[in-house]
Formats: C-alpha cells, structure tokens, sequence
C-alpha cells in the first residue's frame, strides 16, 4: 500500500512539474523573443500562473496522504561514463551520462553548503528582530519603494511632454510656400499700382508685366544732372524718365 500510494504521489508530482517547466519555458521564450512587444499586464499574468503552479505544488508535497519523501533514500545502481540513451530521453537531453561526477548533483537533497549557511545566518538575523523594529523597516521599506515609484513616474511624464514639445510644429507649411513662391515668382501680388505713379510697361516686351508687378509699389526719384537723362534700368524694364509719362 505504502508503495502504491508512494507511485501515485511520484507520477502527481511529474505532472505538475511538468506543467511548471513549460511555463517557465513559455515565459523565458516571450522575454527572449517577443521583449519588444510584450507588455506589463502580460508579465504579470505569466507570474500568476508560475505562483499558482508552485503553490499546487506545495500542496501536493503537504499534503496527509502524501508520503514522507525525506525518508526515502536514492541510491544509484549503475554508473558508467558511456552514453545512455534512455536518461538522454527522460532528461530531455539534458543528461547524456549518468557518471560520478553528476550524481552528487542530480541526486542532492540539501542546498550547497555555503547556501545553507547564509540561509542560517538570514534566519538568525531575522529571529533577533522585533515586531516593532520589523514593523518600521517595512514602512521605511514602502516609503522609499513609494518616492522610487514616483520620481519614475514623473521622469516618464518629463520624458513624454518633452517629446510633444519636440514633435510640435512651430511653422505653418502652407504660409512658407505661399512666401516663397511671392518672393520668387511673384505670385499672389496685386497688379494694381499706388495713385500717382506714372510708369506703365513698355508694350512690346513680352514677360514684362509679370516682372513690373513685383514692383510696382516703387516710386520714381527725381534725378539732377546727367545723371537724370539716364533712363534707371530696373530688371531688365526701362523706366520712364523724371517728368516724361511712361512709354
């Protein structure tokens, strides 16, 4: 009876290791693949799920019927350096040997002796603390976990807004274009010329009326000397002379 129910506790916790290795084996997958798109809420329901099986797990281990595993002992009956092929199944791979250089660690039943001692040493120094004093560690402990929380938080804030700033057009497209093109090809300009101004284009010049209205809100200076019976050349327009109308 005792081996019988022994087997039965044996293939229960197969079973849930099993489904406990393939979901730490799902979750490294997603950290090691998918790290660009993967999301808090979906970490946390990765650990959810990984503390669920464990606590399962521990159930089945402090479970009434469930025997004593610490009184049983293992004892290797075979060693041998060759390759076997039935440990590389059961292993997955893992194991190809089953030698006496991994067996001390495949069949350990206590953690590594400098573990064990800092596991002591932890539970020493967590016996000699009282209440109050661990009470106000923790809350020390939940303040400082609160100001780290927060000044992350408006980092990312800081971090957002200054990229709004960033990304935010100060120019408007559409007025740049419209400038250009007035300033290059005087488009959009009125033809219309302020009263009193008596210069007129020279008929007979083709393309002279695009370029006279970029100017046409100049007037004429009068000139003294030889210098007035120049005619003033304003690209490429004749200009009518001081007290002459415009040809």
């Amino acid at each position: 009876r005792e081996e019988k129910q022994l087997e039965l506790t044996l293939e229960a916790l197969i079973s849930q290791v099993a489904d406990l290795k393939n979901s730490l084996v799902s979750f490294i997958y997603k950290l090691e693949n998918e790290y660009d798109r993967l999301t808090w809420p979906s970490v946390l329901d990765s650990f959810a799920l990984l503390s669920g099986q464990l606590n399962t797990l521990n159930k089945v281990l402090k479970h009434e019927k469930t025997p004593l595993l610490r009184n049983q002992v293992i004892i290797p009956l075979v060693l041998s350096p060759d390759r076997d092929e039935e440990i590389m199944r059961q292993t997955e791979g893992r194991v190809p040997v089953f030698s006496h250089e991994v067996v001390p660690d495949h069949l350990r039943t206590k953690p590594d002796p400098e573990v064990e001692e800092q596991e002591k040493q932890l539970i020493t120094d967590a016996a000699r603390i009282s209440p109050d004093v661990a009470q106000k560690q923790i809350q020390s402990l939940n303040k400082m976990c609160s100001n780290l929380l927060e000044k992350i938080s408006k980092e990312e804030r800081e971090s957002e807004s200054g990229g709004l700033r960033q990304n935010k057009q100060t120019f408007n497209p559409a007025d740049t274009n419209a400038l250009v093109a007035a300033v290059a090809f005087g488009k959009g300009l009125s033809n219309r010329r302020p009263p009193g101004t008596g210069a007129s284009v020279q008929s007979g010049q083709p393309g002279a009326g695009a370029i006279i209205a970029g100017a046409s809100g100049m007037q004429q200076v009068p000139m003294s000397g030889a210098a007035a019976q120049q005619q003033p050349m304003l690209a490429g327009v004749q200009m009518a002379q001081t007290g002459q109308p415009g040809k």
